[in-house]
C-alpha cells in the first residue's frame, strides 16, 4: 500500500485536482473538507503527511495544525500548507503551529510533488 496523504480543502475542485496529482504519483489520498471534518476523518488512522488550506469554514488550517500538533499520535507528520494566503505574518504563524512547508495557489501539480517528496522521502 502506498503512503497515505490527507488533502484539506473547503474547495472540491481544489481537492481533486490535488488527489488526481497525488494518485497519479502512487500515494493512497483521503480528503476532508475543513479542520473539524479532518481530525475527524483521521481517528487513529495513520496518514504520512497532510496538506492542508489555510483559510477554510468551521476550522481553518491553523487551527488544525495546532490541533493535531496535541496528539502524540500525528505529532510528527508533516503539514504542508497549500493556501492562497501569502502574507509572511500567515506563514510565520503556520511555522510557529507546526507547518512544515508553505505552497502558495495557484500552483503546478508538480510543485505539489516535488515539496511532498522532499516532506516525506521514500
Amino acid at each position: 500500500m502506498g503512503k497515505k496523504i490527507m488533502v484539506i480543502d473547503d474547495s472540491a475542485s481544489l481537492r481533486e485536482v490535488v488527489s488526481i496529482a497525488l494518485k497519479a504519483a502512487g500515494y493512497d489520498v483521503t480528503e476532508a473538507v475543513d479542520g473539524q471534518d479532518a481530525l475527524a476523518k483521521l481517528d487513529g488512522n495513520k496518514v504520512n503527511l497532510v496538506i492542508c488550506d489555510v483559510n477554510m469554514p468551521v476550522m481553518d488550517g491553523i487551527t488544525f495544525v495546532k490541533e493535531i500538533k496535541k496528539r502524540a499520535d500525528y505529532r510528527f507528520v508533516p503539514v504542508m500548507m497549500l493556501t492562497t494566503e501569502s502574507r509572511e505574518s500567515r506563514k510565520e504563524e503556520g511555522q510557529r503551529a507546526g507547518a512544515k512547508a508553505w505552497v502558495v495557489k495557484p500552483f503546478r501539480p508538480e510543485q505539489i510533488l516535488h515539496a511532498v517528496s522532499k516532506l516525506m522521502p521514500a
